[in-house]
């Protein structure tokens, strides 16, 4: 007796007829697509064993239904986006959505480099310098009067040069007596300490902290022996050769101040004239 070879599902005969396995079971066509075949995602019909199944993140197609959304021209073996779960040609898809280069005008196609700045958008290739026209790429640039120039550019065509190191300043700086300055190179001829963002005081045109300033060239106080800088309106009382800070003022005796007043002096002291009545 003859062995039965029938479909695992329906049971018909399988006999002369063309037939598909599953877990090493086998189906007749209809049972196989009816059970198994993926539907299509453009016209929901299932997709047949006889037919090409052409996927996408995990939808599925016949291959005369994949094709663009907006074209309608095939997909097949061509390049494509997707858009709002839709598919596009590469062509629909730049002339509806892709950035234009603000250079050329030109589309940037997808899965090109593009250069982003401020909104704009560059092809790799028009993102070049303004002097030297080279291509900027990841390189720092600096944008003047709406060109973009590389740094060396930048700096021979326009960057004032610190009258110390000789060398470009590119940001920031200090312009002392008509003169640029990178703000490290600004320094006390004294102790070498930047001035930039201090208060500071120049002799014979060089520049100095207050501190070294006064240590080297200002008077000092006969009350306290304190420097005198005469700096910011400070106040200060001069007499004969001798000079003292208004605070340091007062009588020798009662300490009463003497600015504006009428007083005596004895040797280096100086009095109010009732500490001074007995002289």
């Amino acid at each position: 007796m003859t062995e039965r070879f029938d479909c695992h599902y329906c049971k018909e005969s399988l006999f002369g007829k063309k037939y598909l396995l599953r877990e090493e079971n086998p189906y007749c066509v209809k049972c196989y697509e009816n059970l198994y075949s993926n539907s299509c995602e453009e016209c929901k019909k299932p997709i047949g064993c006889d037919g090409k199944d052409l996927s996408y993140k995990d939808r599925h197609w016949h291959e005369a239904c994949f094709h663009c959304f907006q074209c309608k021209r095939s997909l097949v073996d061509k390049p494509f986006a997707a858009k709002d779960e839709h598919l596009i040609c590469t062509e629909c898809y730049s002339n509806e959505y892709s950035s234009k280069c603000h250079e050329c005008k030109k589309t940037i196609m997808p899965g090109t480099r593009k250069m982003e700045y401020k909104g704009n958008s560059w092809h790799e290739t028009c993102f070049i310098c303004a002097r030297c026209q080279q291509p900027i790429g990841t390189k720092s640039f600096i944008p003047k009067e709406n060109q973009n120039f590389c740094v060396p550019c930048y700096e021979k065509q326009f960057a004032m040069h610190c009258i110390q190191c000789k060398k470009a300043i590119t940001t920031g700086g200090v312009t002392y007596r008509d003169q640029p300055w990178h703000k490290e190179c600004f320094i006390c001829t004294g102790c070498k300490k930047p001035l930039s963002g201090q208060r500071f005081t120049s002799r014979d045109e060089f520049a100095y902290c207050l501190n070294c300033f006064c240590n080297l060239y200002a008077k000092k106080c006969a009350g306290c022996t304190s420097p005198i800088s005469g700096l910011g309106g400070t106040k200060y009382i001069s007499f004969e050769e001798r000079q003292w800070h208004s605070d340091c003022f007062n009588c020798k005796k009662c300490a009463i101040s003497l600015v504006g007043r009428g007083f005596l002096t004895e040797r280096d002291d100086i009095l109010c004239p009732e500490c001074g009545k007995d002289i």
